[in-house]
């Protein structure tokens, strides 16, 4: 390549839309603290922007008891910009139909190539929005899923995460698992890199924590 067409290639370059690096978290009554924990602060440290987005901007109460102010409202929420659309478990989302513009907001994303992510009671959200039909998932167990009526019993599989067409699904006791579905399907660390961090959070592998510490914070 001469020198030419490398400062063509540079400046087509950086002509290129980037990916988005905005990471839309959804958050609502009795959320369940824990589930997105890890991708979130992973997510932050690598240089993602993590926005919580609510039924409105109005504070939510997690399960820990802790007042989340959401920066943005659903109906606000776009899939253009987003990286990704992380939905935690709640009570709510085996109560009734609170929810269920979460999951309807999560088929919008799929539609527009936008992934998305469902951990514990949000995966039963997906199920009952038709999403999980001809998606491998996964769940806490497959008889929760199952209470949805969905045409998808037969794609369940016994797995601590299971990533399928855009859609991530992980059951409440693996948080890392989820975590390390979301930071694979985003690109945050490099495989070797990513594969230390979940031997590092999900078995105590201290071995491991030279390379993730190597890593450090993104720049």
């Amino acid at each position: 390549m001469d020198a030419k067409q490398t400062k063509n290639a540079a400046e087509a370059a950086e002509a290129a839309p980037t990916a988005p690096r905005t990471v839309h978290l959804a958050v609502y009554d009795t959320l369940a603290d824990w589930e997105a924990g890890h991708a979130i602060a992973t997510l932050r440290d690598r240089g993602f922007e993590v926005v919580a987005v609510g039924a409105s901007r109005e504070p939510v109460t997690t399960k820990g008891g802790l007042r989340v102010l959401p920066g943005l409202a659903l109906d606000e929420l776009r899939p253009a910009g987003s990286a990704m659309l992380i939905l935690p478990g709640a009570d709510q989302w085996a109560a009734g139909e609170e929810l269920a513009p979460f999951a309807r907001a999560a088929r919008a994303f799929l539609d527009a190539c936008v992934p998305v992510a469902a951990i514990c009671g949000a995966t039963l959200g997906l199920a009952k929005e038709g999403l999980l039909d001809d998606r491998a998932h996964t769940s806490a167990v497959p008889e929760y899923l199952a209470m949805s009526g969905y045409a998808g019993g037969h794609r369940y599989r016994e797995a601590d995460a299971v990533t399928d067409r855009g859609v991530i699904t992980a059951g409440p006791t693996e948080p890392e698992a989820f975590a390390r579905e979301i930071l694979a399907r985003l690109g945050a660390y490099e495989p070797d890199v990513l594969d230390a961090w979940f031997r590092l959070y999900a078995h105590s592998d201290v071995a491991a924590y030279e390379t993730v510490a190597a890593a450090g914070p993104a720049r």
